[in-house]
């Protein structure tokens, strides 16, 4: 969810205009400065040398990464989209249109997480040059800090994929990729983070020009510079704020996955405490039963995806905390047993209703 302000910032006249970084266009100072002062929140926020908020989405910060730090025939390293990785980047999307050959982590799917030592013998072999940590369904940090050093050992080039997380990162309460040792990351901005949809990139100055310096015009050229004017203002929400909303939202997936496995639903990682993130995972099996389950949830006003993959963001910026999570699981529950939806519905509108007003602004 988005503030009133970086809704306001969306609708302003940078949305007609743009720039490029060679100076070709003049009576751009503005957009020059609000580039620059985006930057330096994000840089501050991030603890990255530099940043870019060009990238239009996730997909296409991920797209720049690939693409700047691999060479056609190379190996990328990421979690397979199998085990909850982003599809976007695996071998169902954008590395083999440049010619990059996917590899994938050895995963267990009991803890939901790397296999660090069959991870490091698969580095050491493969030699990859590019490795991703992240994922999209992620519940716990990744070990970057133990298969790092494995990675400068065949000088494979560190990335992460922080879409997801990325305003956990921002809050300081999930994990500091730069303090681990990556050179760079990337990812949405309109997940757990406060931003409108869009993407950013930050990194290293290892790989600053590299990277940052190649992105135009082949990758990106017209940036959306409404966009980055709202993304600068919550970047600085983040900064303020950041720290609060995130430890509050992990609470809030903690107590609500905690209330839903009281309520016999199939929760994922119960021996690792569900989650450290803003996920929560439900282990539903069968296409059929999935979209059974999601669609009485749809109707009863209560909106997941197909993964079956929850988050708790938008409930915590509402300010929504234990108590309300709980009254949720209770809800959700009812529905697994297969309630009639409309008591549901009514009830779960009732406890929306309660909290118009966004918090962390």
């Amino acid at each position: 969810m988005t503030s009133s302000a970086v809704r306001q910032l969306l609708t302003i006249d940078m949305g007609h205009r743009y720039t490029a970084p060679d100076r070709f266009y003049k009576g751009t100072r503005f957009l020059d400065e609000l580039e620059q002062l985006g930057e330096q929140i994000a840089r501050e926020v991030f603890h990255s040398d530099w940043a870019s908020l060009r990238p239009l989405s996730g997909h296409n910060a991920d797209m720049i990464a690939v693409s700047t730090m691999t060479r056609p025939g190379d190996s990328i390293l990421t979690v397979g989209p199998d085990n909850g990785g982003y599809p976007g980047i695996s071998d169902q999307g954008y590395a083999p249109m440049v010619g990059v050959h996917n590899l994938y982590f050895p995963f267990n799917t009991e803890e939901w997480n790397i296999k660090v030592e069959e991870a490091r013998l698969l580095i050491k072999d493969r030699k990859p040059a590019l490795v991703v940590f992240g994922q999209s369904f992620f519940l716990f940090p990744h070990p970057v800090s133990k298969l790092v050093e494995t990675c400068r050992e065949i000088e494979a080039k560190v990335a992460y994929d922080a879409s997801h997380v990325m305003g956990l990162v921002a809050g300081g309460a999930f994990q500091d990729p730069f303090k681990e040792g990556v050179d760079l990351i990337m990812g949405s901005t309109h997940k757990s983070l406060f931003g409108p949809q869009g993407g950013i990139i930050l990194g290293s100055s290892a790989v600053e020009s590299q990277v940052k310096a190649r992105q135009f015009p082949g990758l990106v050229d017209n940036a959306h510079w409404n966009r980055m004017a709202a993304l600068a203002w919550a970047l600085d929400e983040s900064r303020r704020q950041g720290a609060k909303y995130a430890k509050q939202v992990i609470a809030n997936a903690k107590t609500l996955a905690k209330a839903l496995h009281e309520n016999n639903l199939p929760v994922k990682c119960v021996g690792g405490g569900f989650t450290e993130s803003h996920q929560v995972l439900l282990g539903i099996t069968g296409d059929a039963e999935i979209e059974r389950f999601t669609t009485a949830l749809e109707g009863s006003n209560i909106i997941v995806d197909r993964g079956v993959r929850l988050g708790t963001n938008e409930m915590t910026r509402r300010g929504m905390k234990s108590k309300e999570m709980e009254r949720i699981a209770e809800l959700i529950a009812r529905v697994y047993h297969q309630e009639p939806t409309a008591r549901v519905k009514r009830e779960a509108t009732r406890l929306r209703q309660e909290f118009q007003r966004l918090e962390y602004t």
